[in-house]
């Protein structure tokens, strides 16, 4: 690999006790000196047989599997897919978490614009390109500028269900967006439910993963830095965590 002409682009926001997002983690640190009292108890040691009475960094960190940049398993959205059990996220195939890229750019939509079939149709015919199956697709939005607004959770543009199902049946297995949700914003969803009860209104893209077996990438960041729309790899491997709906990941785009 000739490293001179490669370029990895972060694809994730960072956990932090300061994000916006509905359920933040809550890191806490412990000094190095901390570390040399953790160290000697453990050990049988004095805190000062240490080097400057100082060992390791160590960081707490408490969270939800949907905290941060994750990706969603179709266990997260319902427990069975097809009639089948449905998959955790330590169940599925490595080689669907590598693969080619494609963005799609609705970051000039207002927040709660849900995306269309048509939305999608129109933008590959503008790239000139044809999804591929196994594609890892990828929206942006462009709300991971706010990570650190209060209103963070509800400024993304959403996929609807009928343009999730469309990307499944084109042989989409991972598909992400940099919004909090892959939805449009559950805020919006639970007002138009208030107003008019039916069914297909609450988390109506989620679960389309009731029907048909794919994953979704939630807070990914820095789409606008992608120097084009297809033509590259994106890595994009959860955590093994066993029997959840969900794993952290840390998505890159890999340029050469």
């Amino acid at each position: 690999m000739n490293r001179s002409n490669l370029r990895i682009i972060d694809l994730s926001v960072p956990l932090d006790n300061a994000a916006k997002e509905p359920f933040p983690p809550r890191i806490e640190y412990e000094t190095h000196e901390q570390g040399a009292l953790q160290a000697a108890k453990i050990l049988g040691l004095k805190p000062s047989d240490f080097p400057d009475r100082a060992a390791w960094a160590v960081e707490t960190v408490t969270l939800t599997t949907h905290t941060g940049t994750h990706i969603d398993a179709p266990w997260h959205y319902a427990k069975t897919t097809a009639g089948k059990p449905s998959r955790t996220i330590d169940t599925l195939p490595l080689e669907w978490f590598y693969g080619n890229g494609v963005l799609f750019d609705f970051s000039d939509q207002p927040a709660g614009y849900e995306i269309q079939v048509e939305d999608f149709e129109k933008q590959l015919k503008e790239m000139d390109y044809e999804l591929q199956p196994y594609d890892i697709v990828m929206i942006r939005t462009d709300a991971d500028k706010k990570y650190y607004q209060e209103n963070y959770a509800a400024i993304h543009a959403g996929v609807s269900a009928e343009a999730t199902r469309w990307l499944i049946q084109k042989g989409i297995k991972v598909m992400g967006t940099d919004g909090w949700g892959w939805d449009i914003p559950l805020y919006n969803q639970a007002e138009d439910y208030k107003k008019n009860p039916r069914d297909g209104v609450l988390w109506a893209a989620h679960y389309v993963g009731k029907e048909a077996e794919y994953c979704q990438i939630e807070k990914l960041a820095n789409l606008d830095l992608l120097p084009k729309r297809f033509g590259f790899k994106v890595a994009v491997f959860p955590m093994k965590i066993n029997g959840a709906g969900a794993g952290w990941a840390r998505p890159v785009a890999i340029f050469e």
